[in-house]
């Protein structure tokens, strides 16, 4: 009986190494390289305020899209208004696409509003606006700060 089973543990042994897959070879440092080089359309969509670099999680959207062609060969300029005690708004010059709902906002979010304004809020607001972004690395008061002592200039490029 003994030898029974042994010899079952072997048999479930071989079964369970002939099931398993082979690992995949790992990919050499030049192959990794080579997959991951940032092509001209994946470059990332950056923003500064002023002389202020933020950090921004934009949206995956055609709006985005189009500010992104906007800024393709040269950085794009925005002169931004004060507008309300809570937001800065900025005529782009032209109708990007959107896709307007009704939200409430709140520090930090970046919108177009009817088409060929960007706003960028330190407070909030509710209206039908296109999504844009998030400032990520500021909270409430340094956006305050930064954006409510008067007109700034929002400055998009990519890298």
């Amino acid at each position: 009986m003994r030898h029974f089973r042994i010899l079952f543990c072997i048999a479930l042994l071989l079964l369970n190494a002939c099931g398993r897959k082979e690992e995949e070879p790992v990919a050499k440092e030049e192959e990794i390289i080579e997959n991951n080089t940032i092509m001209e359309d994946e470059k990332m969509l950056q923003m500064k305020i002023d002389d202020t670099y933020v950090e921004v999680r934009w949206e995956d959207n055609a709006s985005v899209d189009a500010l992104k062609e906007l800024c393709k060969e040269n950085e794009f300029k925005i002169q931004m208004s004060m507008y309300g005690g809570f937001e800065q708004v900025g005529y782009i010059g032209q109708d990007l696409p959107r896709d307007d709902v009704q939200i409430t906002t709140s520090y930090g979010d970046i919108v177009l509003y009817s088409g060929n304004n960007i706003v960028v809020f330190y407070g909030s607001n509710s209206w039908a606006y296109t999504r844009l972004g998030h400032i990520e690395n500021m909270d409430q008061d340094q956006l305050r700060d930064l954006l409510s002592n008067g007109d700034v200039i929002i400055t998009l490029y990519q890298e």
